[in-house]
């Protein structure tokens, strides 16, 4: 039998030894026992490392303090010092455990219970497990003195363990045995052991490692094959994160340049340097149109969102927007623009933006970096005359006070358009729907994108035929020969809607009453004008000023556009009513024959599609599709137009 080996000069046998930096030991148990009466009967005490306890009846399975107590040993804990003893020397227990015990194993070797401590008696050793290392110095310190060095293998090398002393020794990777002997690390053979090599075909083992060799004979040293995949996978990883972030910032810049570029075609497309240039020419003065940027009526509209719509018609739909100066303000943005009409748009744009005048709906700028030119006015809030007239609750409210009020302010408004603005203006498009309130109910005149512009030294203008049907002026819609006397047709209709309180055109009505002035007309010719007024204005008692009205709309819907007052004489004779409370002129011209049977004939030359004439009549802003003239369309109650 080989010799037995022992802890340096003890007692203490060792059981194994392991290069790792184990080493299992039996090691003695300490005894302290006593006879009843007190006297010690046995006592060994041999060299132990254990912790102090207080014995007491044990728990099976639980050494926490009762019949026993355990601790762990802590790291670079080198030794402990162990007394044994009892209180009063175990007089007062039973003779079947009079002894005390301390002993240091292996966890895994002893479990606590009654019958493991009453075995004790009769058992000298339990196993135990020491960590050991190599002297108390660090690798550094051990290899500057070769010759107590302990890595003596040229394939080991140095390693510090965690318990805090020495140093142990270990063989490198692809090498196995004893580090501390001389050759004593051999090369290990990867290619026996197909958990130690990654080849999917032929192996060949070299010294610490070993090479795949493929079939097509290309050979490569396996570990290092696999830190170069690994190595290529993470380069291929990283490059392809660095092209996926550069390929979006490109993306990103080439949207942004393709985003200006565009802008930029938009806002010369629009005429953009031609209205920068008028700009500039009227710099010093403060009404002045501004050119908004598409960000800053984007944000004024939360990117035109749903709900900042406040009114959509046939061309166009209108937003309400907060600007950045806190105004509020009506956006409009058109759905068609005629890029051959751009400077007559610029040249409106400007004019309209100088028309100082309370009762005209202010254009303060546009956006011109769309594809259709964005339009921004001063925002009304009380609904047009038309939603007043025809809703039965609001037409309640709308007194004849009111009523006059709001047409002696709409006259007032057209006349200086026609006659007083430099170069007079004719509106084309008068209609109770482009006339709106505040909450004052002044009269707000809307809606230039069917004006024209009239040259200083001409009176009429040749176009093709542009309006909102029941409106539209029968001499203009047979010869196209637009003045400012059609203007005052289409306001002859609006003061008929606010004496009868209907529809310029409404196909609910009976045949020979769908055209409301037609209808006006023949009811004079009866003398059954009381019959036809709107009962909410009858009962206030108003019948002079009623007939006075209703004789100055049967003049204002004269057939011939010479037989019609001027916008300023209506509203010189609305404005004196107003404030006088009679007529002042107490004219009563005959109505001729060829009034009504020309204006029936013309109007029902046409088919309507939208039943009562007025295209725009949820907006009144409905403007931009103006500014620029559209080629002819029947069907939806416009007759647009290309000069």
């Amino acid at each position: 039998m080989p010799p037995t080996p022992f802890w340096t000069n003890s007692t203490i046998q060792i059981t194994n030894i392991s290069l790792k930096g184990q080493m299992r030991v039996l090691q003695f148990i300490a005894k302290d026992c006593y006879s009843q009466n007190g006297t010690r009967v046995l006592y060994h005490d041999p060299w132990i490392i254990v912790p102090l306890g207080f014995m007491d009846d044990p728990i099976n399975g639980s050494c926490s303090g009762f019949g026993c107590c355990q601790i762990p040993i802590p790291k670079q804990v080198r030794t402990v010092n162990v007394t044994l003893g009892s209180f009063d020397n175990f007089t007062n227990v039973s003779d079947f455990n009079n002894c005390g015990y301390a002993f240091l194993a292996e966890e895994s070797a002893f479990t606590f219970s009654a019958s493991s401590l009453s075995n004790l008696r009769n058992e000298e050793m339990l196993p135990m497990v020491v960590d050991w290392a190599v002297g108390e110095g660090t690798c550094k310190e051990a290899q500057n003195n070769i010759s107590s060095y302990a890595c003596k293998s040229e394939n080991s090398y140095c390693y510090e363990p965690n318990n805090g002393y020495g140093y142990r020794c270990h063989c490198k990777d692809g090498y196995q045995g004893n580090p501390y002997l001389y050759d004593g690390c051999k090369d290990t053979d990867e290619c026996q052991d197909p958990s130690l090599n990654d080849c999917e075909h032929k192996c060949k083992n070299t010294l610490g490692s070993f090479r795949c060799i493929c079939p097509e004979g290309h050979h490569g040293d396996g570990k290092k094959r696999k830190r170069l995949i690994q190595l290529l996978c993470i380069r291929i990883a990283i490059g392809v994160s660095v092209l996926m972030l550069a390929g979006c910032c490109l993306y990103l810049e080439l949207n942004r340049r393709k985003l200006v570029t565009m802008k930029r075609k938009f806002f010369l497309q629009n005429g953009g340097l031609l209205l920068q240039e008028q700009l500039i020419r009227k710099e010093k003065s403060t009404d002045t149109a501004k050119i908004f940027t598409s960000a800053e009526l984007k944000k004024a509209t939360n990117n035109f969102h749903n709900s900042r719509i406040i009114g959509q018609g046939g061309f166009g739909t209108v937003y309400k927007g907060f600007l950045s100066d806190n105004r509020i303000v009506a956006i409009k943005k058109s759905k068609q623009v005629d890029p051959n009409q751009v400077e007559q748009f610029i040249n409106e744009v400007i004019v309209l933006s100088q028309i100082n005048h309370k009762n005209v709906v202010r254009l303060l700028g546009c956006c011109l970096e769309s594809q259709v030119p964005l339009l921004v006015y001063e925002f009304i809030n009380n609904g047009t005359l038309f939603e007043h007239i025809n809703n039965k609750t609001k037409a309640c409210f709308l007194s004849w006070d009111k009523r006059l009020i709001i047409a002696a302010e709409a006259a007032r408004v057209l006349a200086y358009l026609n006659s007083a603005a430099s170069p007079p203006i004719i509106h084309r498009d008068v209609k109770s729907a482009n006339i709106l309130l505040d909450n004052n109910f002044t009269a707000k005149v809307s809606d230039f994108g069917a004006s024209r512009l009239v040259p200083i030294d001409q009176t009429q203008l040749s176009t093709v035929v542009q309006g909102t049907f029941g409106y539209l002026d029968p001499e203009y819609m047979q010869t196209n020969q637009l003045t400012g006397k059609s203007d005052v047709y289409s306001f002859g209709v609006v003061l008929v809607e606010l004496l009868t309180g209907k529809k310029a055109l409404s196909y609910d009505r009976p045949e020979e009453e769908r055209s409301l002035a037609n209808y006006f007309l023949s009811t004079l010719k009866q003398s059954n004008l009381l019959q036809f007024l709107d009962d909410n204005i009858v009962c206030e008692g108003n019948i002079e000023e009623l007939t006075s009205v209703a004789t100055l709309a049967k003049r204002c819907l004269h057939v011939k556009g010479e037989h019609r007052p001027s916008m300023k004489e209506v509203a010189m004779e609305l404005e004196g009513l107003r404030l006088a409370g009679k007529h002042s002129w107490n004219q009563t011209e005959p109505i001729e024959e060829e009034s009504e049977s020309l204006l029936s004939g013309r109007m029902n030359a046409f088919a309507i599609a939208n039943g009562d004439g007025n295209s725009s009549i949820a907006t009144g802003y409905d403007s931009i599709r103006d500014h620029i003239t559209l080629p002819v369309v029947v069907g939806r109650g416009i007759m647009s137009e290309v000069i």
